[in-house]
């Protein structure tokens, strides 16, 4: 068993976990399909709780008790939390800029190569987590700044490893377009191949480096954005994927005792062989992946990461076919 989910409190963590799919799902909808929703989620609302971290910061700062035993500044107290809220943000702001053509920017062709830069430091910022338990605590735990412990070894290698080779995994790197109601970021080329490997390497982090998260993030988080890219949002996966991290980190870090202690927590058994299995399991997929990524650029005779090389595939000509006229 992966998840400590049974006793007394089973039905009120499926429950949790089942609220926490359908709200993301929701507020992702919500967020793509008008440019209030995207302003309010990522604009409006994270310029609000910057303000609030910063007065919870200088309230610890002064002493003050409520800054000094606020569940922010107990438990998403590490730098990874705010890395990854802010990361995911800027992927947000930078998508919206892009599938509204807002400004120079949203009209630049160099400036379709933001969302691989963005994914790419999204990778790395959990790669090096990965390799901080690594050098931290090599065959043993070590206690984060949150109270969580973590084992460090070789599945933190690699799985780190699977994160570096994801990134590769990321090809056309240009092919990025605006559907025809202006409601999502497309990139056709991005298709269940990386998709299935990214949420495997995903998965295994969450599971080495948040025990304590990963029943949410490890599982409702990366399926609500991969239903939502294999039924009804074709080629907007990464969008899904941006808007719901987002929202999924805001969220924690304003109530974290949702998933860290109450009638809905649920722990990984954080057993360092069971890590080691899925560690291995992402490696190989992504290796598999970069594989055939390999195969379909040679097989077209073209850079996989200058063009497109999924063209011709069934997911890519319905993502396509959703792509906003040429003209307009």
């Amino acid at each position: 068993m992966l998840f400590q989910v049974y006793g007394d409190t089973a039905v009120y963590q499926w429950i949790g976990w089942v609220v926490v799919f359908l709200a993301l799902i929701g507020f992702n909808e919500v967020a793509r399909r008008t440019k209030a929703g995207g302003i309010t989620c990522f604009l409006v609302i994270p310029a609000i709780l910057t303000g609030y971290f910063i007065a919870i910061y200088a309230g610890a700062a002064a002493g003050a008790d409520w800054a000094l035993n606020n569940p922010t500044y107990l438990y998403m107290n590490s730098w990874f939390h705010y890395a990854k809220l802010y990361a995911a943000t800027a992927g947000c702001i930078g998508f919206m800029i892009l599938k509204y053509h807002w400004g120079k920017l949203g009209n630049a062709d160099w400036f379709k190569c933001f969302p691989f830069v963005i994914v790419a430091i999204n990778i790395l910022i959990a790669v090096v987590s990965d390799f901080e338990s690594a050098v931290r605590a090599f065959g043993t735990t070590w206690v984060s700044s949150e109270g969580v412990t973590l084992y460090g070894g070789w599945h933190n290698v690699f799985n780190g490893i699977a994160g570096l080779l994801n990134i590769f995994v990321m090809t056309g790197w240009w092919g990025i377009y605006t559907s025809k109601k202006k409601q999502d970021m497309l990139w056709p080329d991005m298709t269940w191949v990386f998709i299935i490997s990214y949420d495997i390497w995903n998965f295994c982090y969450t599971y080495n480096c948040l025990p304590t998260h990963s029943w949410y993030c490890g599982l409702a988080l990366l399926l609500a954005p991969t239903v939502a890219g294999m039924l009804w949002n074709k080629g907007g996966w990464i969008q899904n994927r941006a808007y719901t991290l987002s929202l999924w980190c805001m969220f924690c870090q304003v109530v974290p005792m949702f998933a860290n202690d109450s009638i809905f927590a649920v722990q990984s058994v954080n057993n360092p062989d069971v890590n080691l299995v899925v560690s291995v399991l992402a490696l190989a997929a992504n290796v598999a992946a970069v594989g055939y990524v390999a195969y379909r650029a040679k097989k077209l005779g073209v850079n996989p990461y200058k063009h497109e090389v999924f063209v011709g595939t069934k997911d890519y000509e319905k993502a396509m076919a959703r792509r906003e006229d040429v003209a307009a």
